[in-house]
């Protein structure tokens, strides 16, 4: 089974988005030498998978070369525009987790209950699903750490309804401050905490959304991507 990584790196490009997925998918063609094999070995559909490639190609441009069947039989293999794509994809995820383990978001709060590793805390901005030490307990204070590169910013016109979404903590803030990178932009969203809850972005999201200081916007990020630890 494929391990896709919990991250935001996406690029974008009109209404399509080139994602962990679909670079697990190129990289698999590029290794199995067809996209049926690629699709097999991921253990996705033949049919899916080539209704991405195909939209993928509608948006990037060709991707992936099908060759028919002969003497060397059939198969398909990577533009290199597909090899553009993923290297660039390979260096937004390093800028991503560089400026992840720079920006950490910290805001106390206090335990309300614990089911296994996970556990309700009570903060300011509403209750947080986290994971927790086996130890902590509840009525016990604790820090809640979020990573910035675990955080979806979205506008609340494209925001999916809270049903609609594996992502359990959801907040609405306004954005206090915009830094932008040469690919990736960090955005700091004001969630009435102490200090800010920080998202990294690439510049291509920051300019779709236009994201600037004072905009109302929606935030979310999955409980296995936070952190409580019990205070000092």
């Amino acid at each position: 089974m494929e391990g896709i990584p919990d991250a935001s790196v996406r690029i974008e490009a009109g209404d399509v988005a080139f994602d962990a997925r679909d670079a697990a998918l190129l990289r698999a063609v590029d290794d199995h030498g067809s996209l049926n094999a690629a699709a097999s070995a991921l253990e996705r559909s033949f049919a899916h998978a080539q209704r991405r490639v195909v939209e993928l190609e509608e948006a990037f441009g060709s991707l992936v070369e099908r060759r028919r069947g002969g003497a060397g039989g059939g198969g398909s293999e990577l533009t290199e525009r597909a090899r553009d794509l993923l290297a660039r994809f390979d260096r937004l995820g390093a800028e991503f987790a560089g400026a992840a383990d720079a920006t950490l978001s910290v805001f106390a709060g206090h335990v309300v209950e614990v089911d296994g590793e996970l556990a309700t805390v009570e903060t300011v901005p509403g209750r947080v699903l986290t994971l927790v030490p086996r130890d902590v307990t509840p009525g016990e204070s604790v820090e809640v750490s979020v990573r910035a590169d675990a955080v979806t910013v979205e506008l609340p016109a494209e925001a999916p309804a809270p049903d609609a979404t594996s992502a359990r903590n959801r907040f609405e803030g306004e954005v206090s401050e915009v830094v932008r990178g040469e690919s990736v932009g960090r955005v700091a969203v004001d969630v009435g905490t102490e200090t800010p809850l920080w998202a990294i972005l690439t510049t291509d999201s920051l300019d779709r959304m236009a994201l600037d200081v004072g905009e109302t916007v929606v935030v979310s990020f999955k409980a296995t991507a936070t952190r409580a630890l019990p205070r000092a």
